[in-house]
């Protein structure tokens, strides 16, 4: 697959800036596969499209990353918390990055080790307190933190949302057959592609973590769900013979073997994204292509606080 066949045209307006009021009010583009059907429901009625689907949700929680600090001489550097080493010691992002210096105090953060692109291996006094790392499409302030995570997310260490589960509610999900797995996000998932040939790009590893009681289950469903792109990411880790828990580096395009998720819920994603890939190795390529067209002309909200897509 070609950089390119990852491109589209957005209108601006259509980034969504902020969550709904109700989250599961988000609008819901269904996709058959098998017969090319197209539907255009609300979240709320998701249970009225499946049949008996397992539904494996992501239970990440995001870190309060964003750190806004001042060095010595009053210059102003934003430190972004990627990933925890553990010990206080985190991977991050600092900017501007270009006259910091290892051995720098930054408030509660101290450079220990650049490790390029704008990466440093800090360490870090006390727990994170920071901002909700927003992405940078999102221009306004969240008035209520709680909207960028799920309502089921429980276990923290991610730089982003898996926006998938925004849309749920704790009422939704009663009407569910939940199942849950962990795959803390890092900013690498969003990298846009940078290679003409995505067969040469490749994806920093994400820690996940599955119990077995999960995969039993997973394994014994006659038909899964995967709601969001990081969903899929384990649950096909785990279909290849990976480990409960570890590392995934597990890049997604088309062509791909799909064996273990039947159905995927996914937002409406950025051009030149591996998670685009995704959902077109899943949808497949003209119908992923199509379904954005539509998706467009309906003035459906797109990103991380946008509408989402149901592909069966």
């Amino acid at each position: 697959m070609l950089l390119r066949e990852l491109d589209y045209e957005l209108p601006p307006e259509l980034i969504a800036q902020r969550p709904l009021a109700q989250r599961d009010e988000s609008r819901l583009l269904v996709y058959e596969r098998s017969s090319g059907k197209v539907r255009q429901r609300r979240i709320r009625e998701l249970p009225e499209e499946l049949h008996g689907e397992l539904v494996v949700v992501n239970d990440t929680r995001v870190v309060p990353a964003r750190l806004h600090l001042r060095k010595p001489t009053g210059g102003q550097v934003e430190v972004l918390l990627i990933e925890s080493f553990g010990g206080g010691e985190w991977e991050a992002l600092a900017r501007p990055s270009r006259k910091l210096r290892a051995g720098q105090i930054l408030g509660p953060v101290e450079l220990l080790e650049a490790l390029g692109e704008g990466r440093w291996r800090i360490a870090l006094e006390g727990e994170p307190a920071g901002e909700a790392p927003l992405p940078p499409y999102i221009h306004e302030k969240l008035d209520d933190p709680e909207r960028y995570q799920t309502v089921y997310s429980e276990r923290l260490g991610s730089a982003a949302a898996p926006t998938a589960g925004l849309h749920f509610t704790p009422e939704l999900l009663e009407r569910l057959d939940v199942e849950r797995v962990t795959l803390h996000v890092g900013l690498d998932t969003f990298r846009p592609v940078a290679v003409d040939d995505l067969r040469e790009h490749r994806l920093h590893g994400e820690r996940y973590e599955v119990s077995a009681e999960s995969r039993r289950r997973v394994e014994a469903a006659e038909r899964v769900l995967a709601v969001g792109t990081t969903s899929v990411r384990v649950l096909e880790t785990l279909a290849r013979g990976g480990p409960l828990a570890g590392r995934t580096d597990l890049f997604v395009y088309p062509p791909f073997e799909f064996r273990r998720v039947d159905a995927l819920l996914t937002n409406f994603h950025l051009p030149r994204s591996s998670l685009l890939a995704l959902v077109m190795a899943f949808a497949g390529v003209e119908e992923t292509r199509e379904l954005y067209r539509l998706a467009i002309a309906e003035r459906y909200r797109f990103y991380s606080f946008g509408d989402a897509m149901l592909v069966l």
